[in-house]
């Protein structure tokens, strides 16, 4: 399921050459530029405090417009190709509803902040309980971290236009991510999450590169992802004590739509 496979993507970013080394070697830029944000995004403290940073309101636009622009019509095309191949069962529900899956995903992630919040206000006042708070959180952001690092691989094609846009709204929503992980945790976050989420997302590009999943089980990770992308954005952009930009997030909506849709 490679999008964007006809196109050459910006000479900068990308390494010039063909087949399975190809794709190695290009990814390997992105997961390289991945690993800088995780470790110096800690470093951007423009990004703090209220009113919420329209950086980060313009990152969050950019997250959104790549999930209903790129992943959704990839996930529409992933329906159409494998329709009526898969007999009965679970799977072969998925295969004509594979947007439930993305809800299941909005869902999945929903939950996991629910509990994390109210596991924070039980406990906060109870010595060393924010640890496991913590580890509860950081848990749930490794495995989508690991996640992102898979899909570099599975779902782009070396030089492709794909790849580039991928790591463009996903380093974006990186920096997002560090920074309210890092407001919530702190020190812990220092300390160990953001190298737990560095090491997670480059797991998960080394087994992408070791391993090849079916298309199927592929469109269900990059659904699961586009609902947590969604689930991520708005819980950072609607509380009204942030204080969000809606013309940053608007503006980063439509200058990545307009970037999509040309090129």
């Amino acid at each position: 399921m490679n999008g964007w496979t006809g196109q050459s993507g910006p000479a900068l970013f990308i390494v010039e050459t063909n087949g399975a080394m190809g794709l190695v070697w290009t990814t390997l830029i992105y997961i390289i530029g991945f690993v800088l944000i995780h470790l110096y995004s800690k470093k951007m403290k423009f990004l703090n405090g209220v009113p919420r940073s329209r950086f980060l309101s313009l990152a969050g636009g950019i997250s959104v417009a790549y999930v209903f622009l790129y992943l959704l019509p990839e996930l529409a095309h992933f329906q159409s190709e494998l329709e009526g191949e898969l007999n009965g069962g679970v799977w072969a529900f998925i295969e004509s509803h594979i947007y439930v899956v993305a809800m299941l995903g909005l869902g999945l992630f929903y939950g996991l902040e629910v509990m994390v919040v109210k596991a924070k206000k039980r406990d906060e006042k109870k010595a060393g309980t924010e640890a496991g708070v913590f580890w509860i959180h950081i848990g749930s952001f490794i495995l989508y971290n690991s996640l992102i690092g898979y899909l570099l691989v599975q779902e782009h094609s070396p030089g492709s236009w794909g790849t580039f846009f991928y790591f463009a709204a996903m380093g974006l929503h990186f920096i997002a991510n560090d920074n309210a992980l890092s407001n919530l945790h702190e020190k812990d976050y220092d300390r160990y999450g953001r190298w737990l989420l560095t090491a997670a997302v480059v797991i998960g590009w080394l087994v992408g590169i070791a391993t090849e999943l079916s298309d199927l089980i592929v469109s269900f990770l990059v659904a699961l992802l586009a609902g947590g992308i969604i689930l991520n954005v708005l819980k950072e952009e609607l509380p009204e004590d942030r204080e969000s930009s809606f013309s940053s997030f608007a503006l980063g909506v439509l200058l990545y739509s307009v970037l999509i849709l040309v090129i």
